[in-house]
């Protein structure tokens, strides 16, 4: 596949949030929501060296989480979330993050996207997260026509073995990221222009 060249490495490697558990993986994933991968690295070297485990933060005082996370944006939401994820984690599952979709789900601010990307990146389990990047990449590509996230996520996924829909998630987002920008996708310098049918550049015609 070409964007498996263009972004070789697998699903862990690829992902731009920083992380060394489940548990923080799933923290900044919850934090990333509205704002930047870089702007969540900022701020959870010092959220998690206050916070190491869900225990940790579910016992925390919410405006010592907010005062931290406050640059992500929405941070009373996200420290409501984030605390109550902990919580979940801690009381529901002995203080370890679940790898089942319909486990992770469960608990606050938790969508099928963020779970995917637990899945997918911590625990190496099928899951294909479907953000902004992954929708318009999808439908310029003509992949599928669908507009609710979870059908995206369906129709892609049967478009590839279980064991490549991570990686395939994180390749859209850098590429949409990289190249298929939303307003000026870099059409010329695009590894699938040549059959995307959404390509801004003149096609030659057949004598």
């Amino acid at each position: 596949m070409r964007l498996a060249k263009e972004y070789p490495g697998t699903a862990r490697e690829l992902c731009a949030l920083d992380h060394h558990n489940a548990f923080e993986l799933l923290t900044a994933t919850i934090l990333s929501a509205q704002t930047t991968d870089i702007r969540v690295n900022m701020v959870t070297p010092t959220l998690f060296a206050r916070y190491p485990t869900p225990e940790d933060l579910a016992a925390a005082d919410p405006r010592e989480v907010e005062e931290i996370v406050r640059s992500t944006g929405f941070y009373q939401n996200k420290t409501k979330s984030i605390m109550g994820m902990a919580q979940g984690v801690s009381e529901r599952f002995d203080g370890a993050v679940p790898s089942a979709i319909d486990d992770l789900v469960t608990l606050p601010g938790v969508g099928r996207k963020t779970a995917n990307v637990v899945r997918s990146v911590w625990f190496d389990e099928p899951g294909l997260p479907v953000d902004t990047h992954v929708t318009r990449l999808s439908h310029r590509l003509g992949l599928t026509e669908e507009t609710d996230p979870v059908k995206i996520e369906f129709a892609l996924n049967a478009m590839v073995p279980a064991a490549e829909r991570g990686g395939l998630s994180l390749r859209l987002i850098l590429h949409g990221r990289r190249v298929c920008d939303a307003r000026s996708p870099k059409c010329d310098v695009c590894v699938l222009e040549d059959f995307c049918p959404s390509s801004r550049l003149p096609r030659k015609r057949s004598a």
